[in-house]
């Protein structure tokens, strides 16, 4: 016998904060559900993607974690970016988005593009710059992501490429160009 669903934002304690004039339990003391329909759009956004946040400091009172989606539209890419001091793990839920990224442990620096498919996970530590892109020319991409710090955290790129001290983040400095 499956349970009724509950209603957005009502948790696991239905009984707190429901009856009228009774207080309102405060954010980090039950669980929160958040339906599909509900995530916040008002995120930190890149050129082509579209995020919208589940888990947030703004959403339910999170201090360390955000969660949300992003979704690629067909044929499209993101600008390039990195996140930060956020540590980022993405999972695919459709279509075959592809993540790109330069290695520069080798003797030359190597763009690198990792082609997914639905249930494949991707990590991408901090200030690690990259691009997501949708090849497809029909179906947008869906991915779940989870990320370190409460809030989405997107800083938009004109290069992608290895950050350098002088931008304030760990790691070599730009290939030349």
């Amino acid at each position: 016998m499956s349970e009724p669903l509950t209603t957005p934002g009502e948790g696991f304690h239905p009984h707190l904060g429901d009856a009228a004039g009774a207080p309102t339990a405060p954010l980090r003391t039950r669980l929160h559900h958040i339906r599909a329909d509900a995530l916040d759009g008002g995120t930190a956004q890149t050129s082509g993607m579209r995020r919208f946040a589940a888990i947030s400091g703004t959403t339910v009172g999170s201090e360390k974690l955000w969660m949300g989606q992003t979704h690629v539209a067909p044929a499209t890419s993101s600008s390039d970016h990195h996140h930060g001091e956020s540590e980022t793990a993405i999972h695919v839920v459709s279509g075959h988005p592809e993540f790109v990224f330069v290695d520069d442990s080798g003797p030359r620096p190597e763009e690198v593009r990792l082609r997914t498919a639905p249930g494949d996970y991707i990590f991408v530590p901090p200030f690690v710059p990259h691009r997501e892109e949708n090849p497809d020319p029909t179906e947008e991409a869906v991915v779940v992501i989870a990320r370190s710090t409460q809030e989405a955290i997107v800083v938009n790129l004109p290069h992608l490429y290895a950050l350098g001290q002088q931008d304030g983040a760990p790691g070599p400095t730009a290939p030349p160009s």
